[in-house]
């Protein structure tokens, strides 16, 4: 599986029942925003072994940060390794929100 998903495939399967997306922003940049995916469910990237094991192995996973960098690769590695169907937005929900993308205040 891709390791990363773009924004007009992403826009594509928004919406999808079947479909999990994971805010892995880290705690300091989430307090400085406001914003986020609709749909998306936060979990803190620095306590992944936490609640990794808690994720749906029978679904698609995209993951999103504030650029997609270092965090998601990080945490797509993690998911990947444990064998689930993870990938994350490339741009992060920066990308998402400049091509017009659904964000929902938290």
């Amino acid at each position: 599986m891709s390791r990363t998903i773009s924004i007009p495939e992403f826009k594509s399967i928004f919406g999808d029942k079947s479909l999990t997306i994971i805010d892995v922003r880290r705690k300091a940049d989430l307090s400085t925003v406001d914003t986020a995916i609709q749909g998306a469910t936060w979990h803190d990237p620095e306590q992944i072994s936490t609640w990794s094991d808690t994720l749906p192995r029978d679904q698609e996973i995209v993951l999103y940060c504030v650029r997609g960098g270092s965090v998601s690769n990080a945490v797509v590695d993690t998911l990947q390794a444990k064998g689930l169907k993870a990938r994350y937005i490339e741009g992060g929900i920066a990308a998402w929100k400049d091509a017009g993308g659904d964000v929902t205040q938290k």
